[in-house]
């Protein structure tokens, strides 16, 4: 298709329109299906299956303090899970894809809940950043995370999602789309 066009001091010139289309790397087509992405399947059935899938990976481990230690001031006791750590893991590695670039002390707020305060009202407090750094550094050293900096790269912004762990994250959600049109019966329509 060629296209003429005109410019403010009258003189014409001749361009071409090309439209690219762009389709799924070779190693990302499944059989014809679309691809399920993170943001099309509920979170607590991604959560699950993402947290099975990371416990498989030798960099994501619960270091020995994990079962002494609360998640946040607003906590009275220790988790009673055995594996809430790969739990929060996937929840963290969920929150990096969709909000970041994002920082170890916003995910700690963003997993932070309401302090008892006795008598006085209750306030909002952050999580455990030891939590949320310890998690963040396993995920880097996985290779699901990598750090972000500014165009000068004198400042880091936050942490974003890798190639590999969008990969891990949309396989996750298209095997748990099944369970998740079968919970949910409206998502079938999209």
């Amino acid at each position: 298709m060629e296209s003429v066009r005109t410019d403010h001091c009258g003189a014409s010139s001749s361009s071409q329109v090309i439209t690219v289309i762009y389709g799924l790397k070779v190693g990302r087509s499944l059989q014809g299906d679309l691809m399920t992405t993170y943001h099309d399947v509920p979170a607590d059935l991604l959560i699950s299956d993402l947290s099975q899938r990371l416990a498989d990976n030798d960099a994501i481990s619960a270091p020995e303090w994990a079962e002494f230690v609360k998640t946040g001031t607003h906590r009275e006791r220790p988790p009673t899970q055995s594996d809430w750590w790969y739990i929060r893991s996937a929840a963290v590695l969920r929150k990096v894809a969709l909000k970041g670039p994002i920082g170890a002390n916003h995910i700690a707020q963003l997993f932070g809940g309401p302090k008892d305060r006795g008598v006085k009202p209750n306030r909002a407090v952050a999580g455990s950043r030891k939590v949320a750094r310890t998690i963040l550094q396993q995920l880097a050293a996985a290779k699901l995370i990598i750090d972000t900096h500014n165009t000068a790269g004198t400042v880091t912004l936050g942490k974003v999602v890798t190639p590999s762990g969008q990969a891990l994250l949309d396989e996750s959600a298209h095997a748990v789309r099944p369970q998740a049109e079968e919970k949910y019966p409206g998502l079938t329509r999209y």
